[in-house]
């Protein structure tokens, strides 16, 4: 993958299909790749058969952002996958509904420490979708794989 700013890389996000088609829009991706913030506030083609959030789309709220924040960060030098997801649905998701996802400068660290050999890394990252009154509505989890590229 090319190397692009953060701005760039939040402006096409905006357009990317899944996440146009489902409502999702991005507020913030920073330049250092710690953190993004994406809202969707559900209507009449992204909630479900009870008129609430579709898990799909909260689903997607999460779904490519911590592997394209460690992308950015990290740069081509490394192999980033996203590898497996998990979210548990707490409660009808109504209103605006806010992701905001953070990856400390520590986790960075550890992936490098983790990687520096040529081993792989898998790693889980936790975030909580929440609504207008910041309660939770979903529990995610998303794991991505990290390893260094050999030299050669």
């Amino acid at each position: 993958m090319a190397h692009f700013s953060a701005r760039q890389l939040k402006n096409f996000m905006q357009f990317w299909p899944p996440l146009l088609g489902a409502g999702v829009k991005i507020k913030e991706f920073t330049d250092d790749g710690t953190r993004v913030v994406v809202t969707h506030k559900p209507n009449m083609l992204t909630k479900n058969a009870m008129g609430v959030a579709f898990g799909g789309t909260m689903s997607a709220m999460t779904d490519p952002f911590f592997m394209l924040a460690s992308m950015h960060r990290l740069g081509k030098d490394y192999k980033i996958w996203d590898t497996a997801g998990e979210i548990q649905f707490v409660k009808p998701g109504r209103g605006t509904l806010t992701a905001d996802m953070r990856i400390p400068d520590e986790t960075y660290e550890l992936i490098k420490e983790k990687t520096a050999n040529g081993d792989k890394y898998l790693h889980w990252f936790d975030v909580d979708i929440v609504d207008e009154e910041g309660d939770a509505v979903a529990h995610v989890r998303r794991q991505v794989y990290y390893r260094r590229n050999q030299k050669k």
